[in-house]
Order: structure tokens, then sequence, then C-alpha cells
């Protein structure tokens, strides 16, 4: 059982989503809350607040969704450390670039692969499901969708890269340049 007593319905929605990264994604995927301008919610008002206005849903119930839906977030990561010690190891991983192509060609961790239709299509055909396979975006945020879209299809070892290529820069590669998007 989830301790939902270690969130407080009267957070802001702003200080929720930086707790709780995810949690936008969890309250849209059961809920349909924050997916869209109709279903949206501003950044002051409190989660108490959004599930009054969304059916009166029951507080407990949406919190204790957030919190184990984190919990799956954070079982989906891996450390950039983690993740360079595997590869300083030898170990096979494959790693996916989830952003745009400017951003790939810019820069990128060795061995990457872009990721487009076409290589998803190869992806889900030819690799194995039980290699480790590593989704990297520009801060993590892409990546998580990716990494569960590939769990979504079997892929038993598919880990999200926490922070992303952001977080590797200044945790490992500290030569890789940083960049901020517009």
């Amino acid at each position: 059982m989830i301790n939902t007593a270690e969130l407080d319905p009267q957070i802001p929605m702003s200080e929720l989503l930086e707790r709780y990264p995810g949690a936008q994604r969890a309250l849209f995927r059961r809920y349909h809350i924050g997916g869209c301008s109709s279903c949206g919610f501003r950044p002051d008002e409190t989660l108490a607040g959004v599930c009054t206005r969304n059916e009166n849903l029951n507080i407990d119930e949406v919190i204790e969704h957030i919190l184990a839906s984190d919990a799956a977030d954070r079982e989906l990561q891996i450390e950039p450390r983690d993740l360079a010690d595997r590869l300083a190891a030898g170990e096979n991983v494959h790693l996916l670039d989830v952003r745009t192509r400017e951003e790939f060609d810019a820069v990128k961790l060795p061995g990457a692969h872009f990721f487009t239709q076409e290589f998803m299509q190869e992806t889900l055909g030819q690799w194995s499901r039980d290699d480790l396979v590593v989704v990297y975006g520009h801060q993590g945020a892409r990546s998580m969708d990716a990494a569960a879209y590939f769990q979504g299809h079997g892929f038993a070892r598919v880990k999200s890269l926490r922070g992303g290529i952001d977080a590797w820069s200044m945790e490992v590669d500290s030569t890789l340049p940083r960049y901020h998007l517009e």
C-alpha cells in the first residue's frame, strides 16, 4: 500500500509537477486531466481543486495513482553513471536518441541511433526483446514515453536515461556541450 500522506492535497500543481514530473502524464492517462486546453489546469491551482473541478474525484485515489505512477517511472529509468559503467564494461546496450535531427547532429552519445519511424520498425522487427535498450532525449521527458512504448511492445529491459543527455553531460562527460531549447 502506498503512503498517500506524503503528498498534501493542497499542493499547487506547479510544485506537484516539479516533485513528480510524470504526474501530468499519469493524470491524463487515467482521468483525462492536463493533456489539452479543455482539461488543463493552472500552475497555482491545488491538486484538491483540480480533483473537485473534475467530477469530484477521490483525492486519496488520485494521490495513490500519482505516487504509483511515479514509482513505475523511476523503475523505468537508468542513472547516467549506471549506464556509463555498463558501457565501460562492454555490456551490449542499444542507445536510441529521440531528440530532433538538429539536436542529434549537434551532440549525441557514442553509438546512439537516431530514432525515426523507419528505425522504429527495424527495432520492433529485428532487435531482441531481451537486450538492454536505453532511450534518451534532452532532459528525459520524451524518452519516458518512448521507453514505455517499447515496454508495451515486449522489450523486457528497456530504460529511459534519467535526465537525458543533459544529465549525462553534467554527471558523466562534461566535454559534451549542454544546450537549452527555446
